[in-house]
């Protein structure tokens, strides 16, 4: 599957943020009902302004409802007729928690691009060998005047042809989003829009990632948030290891913003993750002494979902331990009972995942807490030092974010249980009972899935009909791990040098 590497910096991203800080601003301002609907208006306003639809009011209108998706609703069954969005806003300042599904789909937005297909390009030189026609198994390809051409009516779409041609002279017209769907949960409505299954989606963000229309939204929950801090609530912010790596600032700066921008108390995620590898090493050996053949991690959420929609064989050998998120919960749920808890990441995922643990009370991604730190004018390099709660986290729970890190983590807790664990064994005769070794290191060979391509979903398949390569299966949802999520704010490679600098100054007892 291919990725779009520069979703974090795209026009419609940026389009994205804009509504977010604009948002934010009117909010902390207690002008938002008073102004919403001038949002699209400021967005587009002005001499140099370019149309990207028809005309300006085409733009002002699909910025009309993203706002709305902004605002944290479903936009699927909404219908423009140029009413306010203020009745939008004041239930959004009422409700209590968004509720299900995390994705929606903005139809005025959606290009209702055409089916895949396969295009002939002026590159095509009429070439004697003619591997196209020749290879072709549905023989759709001819030759007129010299220049290859396909017909619709016969082509199956297979991509022999593209593979075949020696010029690079066909080229493949995909639809973005449907072909970034692992699991196939997009396709096209009576009318060409595209629309979600949510019995098969995992949640992955790869249509959000992939779509250049950015007709694919999450739910935000920026509102609640603020809301919840301007009513008085208290706040504990849980910062994933992989949003160390969206701000070029220390650990100390980042927690420092965090609470001039209002969050009372802060939480690395890093140390729910130094429990949850010591957990999962501990079962991984208990599992290797049952002769069990191998065990998942448990960490990613849209893996998770994956295995309950499409891979129920796998179920039993995913861990059970729970994520870090969770376990860091717990920690502020102790040390502060009466805080609301939220989670901030770059996944999509952990939207799921958070409406379904009691323990989290919000989620916000990278992209919502860096629209958070421009509407306040915060400069995450030049705030004050914080020290987050809790103590310093391991080297190993901050290695979570990128691809290897978890099992790396699950391998160094091995070693710190034992190298051999000693586990009764019984004889033949009724006192024979005897201590044997076992040797849990030896057993742990790992494999990893480095993102939901077509080849990591193939293995997963393989290992759930029992053809694992392996001990222990590190699953990913995203290229590269967390740093490169759906949400992220920052260049993975750069954000990728970050995170490994604040792994290394990680508590190493």
């Amino acid at each position: 599957m291919r990725q779009c590497m520069a979703h974090y910096n795209n026009n419609a991203v940026l389009i994205k943020r804009q509504l977010l800080v604009s948002i934010i601003k009117l909010l902390l301002e207690d002008k938002l009902e008073d102004e919403v609907d001038r949002i699209p208006y400021e967005m587009t306003k002005g001499a140099d302004y370019e149309s990207i639809r028809c005309c300006v009011y085409h733009d002002r209108s699909i910025l009309k409802t993203r706002i709305l998706a902004r605002l944290g609703f479903s936009i699927e069954d909404y219908i423009e007729d140029g009413s306010s969005l203020v009745p939008q806003v004041r239930k959004a300042l009422k409700r209590k928690k968004i509720e299900g599904p995390i994705l929606t789909v903005l139809d005025e937005a959606c290009n209702a691009c055409i089916k895949t297909q396969y295009l002939i390009t002026d590159a095509c030189q009429g070439c004697l060998a003619r591997p196209c026609t020749m290879n072709c198994p549905k023989k759709a390809i001819s030759f007129s005047r010299n220049r290859a051409d396909i017909d619709k009516a016969k082509c199956i779409n297979c991509g022999i042809c593209l593979q075949a041609c020696p010029y690079h002279a066909i080229i493949k017209i995909p639809v973005p989003c449907e072909e970034a769907c692992p699991v196939d949960a997009i396709a096209k409505d009576n009318d060409g829009k595209e629309r979600i299954d949510f019995t098969k989606c995992v949640f992955c963000g790869n249509c959000i990632r992939t779509c250049p229309f950015g007709a694919m939204m999450d739910k935000s929950q920026i509102v609640d948030v603020i809301n919840a801090m301007k009513s008085g609530k208290k706040l504990s912010a849980m910062i994933a290891p992989a949003i160390a790596g969206q701000f070029r600032a220390t650990l100390e700066k980042l927690v420092g913003a965090l609470k001039q921008a209002g969050f009372d108390e802060v939480y690395e995620v890093a140390l729910g993750a130094d429990i949850t590898a010591r957990k999962e090493a501990e079962e991984f050996a208990e599992r290797m002494e049952r002769d069990e053949s191998f065990m998942t991690t448990s960490c990613c959420p849209s893996y998770i979902e994956m295995v309950k929609k499409h891979l129920p064989d796998l179920k039993s050998h995913v861990s059970n331990t729970r994520t870090p998120m969770h376990y860091t919960a717990e920690i502020a749920k102790k040390d502060h009972p009466d805080y609301g808890r939220v989670f901030i990441g770059p996944c999509l995922a952990k939207r799921k995942e958070g409406i379904d643990d009691p323990l989290i009370d919000y989620v916000l991604t990278a992209e919502e807490i860096g629209a958070l730190f421009t509407a306040m004018d915060i400069n995450v390099m030049e705030a004050e030092d914080g020290i987050a709660a809790g103590g310093n986290a391991r080297k190993e729970g901050r290695s979570f974010p990128w691809s290897g890190g978890v099992a790396e983590a699950v391998k160094l807790n091995l070693k710190a249980i034992s190298q051999f664990k000693s586990v009764p064994a019984s004889g033949r005769g009724k006192n024979d009972s005897k201590t044997v070794l076992v040797d849990v290191m030896s057993s742990f060979e790992p494999v990893r899935i480095d993102g939901f391509t077509k080849e990591g979903v193939q293995t997963l398949k393989d290992w759930s009909l029992g053809y694992n390569t392996g001990t222990i299966l590190e699953v990913m949802a995203c290229p590269g791990g967390c740093i490169s999520g759906p949400m992220v704010i920052a260049n993975p490679k750069i954000a990728l040098n970050q995170v490994k600098k604040l792994a290394e100054e990680g508590s190493h007892e």
